[in-house]
């Protein structure tokens, strides 16, 4: 039995493994934040010895959540606007992150457009890592929470997982050649630029 059947919600076990294949594995995942969200269609990963993850640097204060141990969120303000969700990867003290990039939003979708606005579609609802935690209320008040625990609850895909395509990762300056973004082939609730 894999540790992505061994229950209906993940397990730190499920995170202490290598960050890539976590990355991939999520796709197909459902993210519920207090009963809000919905399917995992992007992804990307982050390592320690990887120029554009935040523990390049080495332990610091904002960094100590990604060398703890696995199965936990790490939240942190991205250009000093949007919380962006990260969920701890491999054994503590290794530091590496999954980026949570993009829902296909199926739960909650009256709170999530009263928090999004009315003017948004659903295909633009989480579309992308700031919009996915405005649209499910995600603050860093969640930096350093449980993951197996509520509000979170992250189930296994209902059926078969979605085909996956592998490309570089975007929004970032650093290690832009590195093929770690993941995302459900043809999905119309992936970020843009669509692999």
């Amino acid at each position: 039995m894999s540790a992505a059947s061994a229950g209906p919600e993940l397990s730190p076990a499920f995170f202490a493994r290598s960050v890539h294949e976590v990355a991939r594995e999520l796709i197909g995942y459902r993210l519920l934040f207090d009963r809000v969200g919905g399917t995992i269609v992007e992804t990307e990963s982050y390592e320690r010895d990887d120029p554009a993850c935040h523990a390049y640097v080495g332990l610091t204060k904002r960094t100590e959540v990604l060398f703890g141990p696995p199965g936990r969120a790490y939240v942190y303000l991205s250009y000093g606007i949007h919380s962006l969700l990260n969920f701890v990867c491999e054994p503590a003290g290794e530091a590496a992150a999954v980026l949570i990039r993009a829902l296909e939003p199926t739960d909650g979708l009256g709170e999530m457009r009263a928090r999004r606005g009315p003017k948004h579609a659903d295909t633009e609802l989480c579309n992308g890592p700031g919009k996915l935690t405005e649209a499910l209320g995600i603050t860093l008040a969640q930096n350093d929470t449980d993951l197996s625990r509520p509000p979170f609850e992250i189930l296994p895909p209902p059926g078969e997982p979605p085909e996956l395509v592998a490309s570089r990762r975007i929004g970032i300056t650093k290690a832009t050649e590195k093929p770690w973004r993941f995302s459900a082939a043809a999905n119309r609730f992936v970020s843009r630029p669509r692999p």
